[in-house]
Formats: structure tokens, sequence, C-alpha cells
């Protein structure tokens, strides 16, 4: 598929990253990395620590081409993992947020954690690993 096409089937996600970023960016700072937004700000960082499901919260999500991230230090030291998760965006497009929630029940189903034993958490783990 190519680039424009790619971008266009996750577009619907990235527009709520979009919103999301800008919406909390004061005293922060938004900049385009490889073709992702990649944006961060003290209101962000309150966001992902006290609005994810996960204990002590999230250091940085992926949604389409945005990646939110609680700093910079965090957006860089996650780099490789969420570009997994852009890649899967532009893959399952709007019907990645549905697959990646059935997915976590899919694992929970099982008795696993829906997070780190999520099918799409693992890829990005695994991609990640081989990569640094």
């Amino acid at each position: 598929m190519n680039r424009v096409l790619r971008y266009l089937w996750a577009s619907p996600t990235t527009l709520l990253g979009l919103v999301l970023a800008f919406a909390l960016l004061r005293r922060g700072r938004a900049m385009l990395v490889d073709g992702v937004i990649e944006a961060h700000s003290p209101l962000l960082d309150w966001a992902l620590s006290r609005l994810t499901p996960l204990a002590g919260g999230a250091a940085a999500i992926t949604l389409g081409h945005v990646v939110i991230g609680c700093s910079a230090q965090a957006l860089e030291a996650t780099r490789a993992h969420e570009r997994v998760h852009v890649r899967q965006y532009e893959l399952w497009g709007p019907l990645f947020v549905p697959a990646y929630f059935v997915a976590g029940l899919c694992a929970l189903a099982r008795g696993q954690h829906p997070y780190f034993d999520n099918g799409f958490e693992r890829e990005a783990r695994t991609e990640e690993s081989r990569l640094l």
C-alpha cells in the first residue's frame, strides 16, 4: 500500500490524536519525526499518568500517526515500540482500536494480562527488542 493510502487509512485515529495532542500541548512541544507527529507537555504527561489503565501510567501512546509522550525523553526511549504501533494503524486503519481491545479481552479470557499479553503489544515489544 502506498504512503498516501496508509496515511488516509489511519487518518480517523490520527485526527483524534492531533486534537488530543494540540488541546493538551500547552507549555509543550510537537515535532515531525520520520512522518509521525510526536508531542509532549505537562498536560499530556498528566493525562498519560492518570488516564491510562496501566499502573503508573504510560510513557507514550500512539494514535494513528501521532505519538503522545510524557516527555521528550520518553518519546525517544519508546520510539521503536511506538513505530510498530504506527505500522499497525497503517495496516488496520480505523479497525485498530477495536481490534486492540478485542486482543486485550482475549488475553484476559485466557487468564493473561490484557496489556502485556495483548498480541499487538507483543509484536511491538518483539520488534523493539530486535531493533535495539
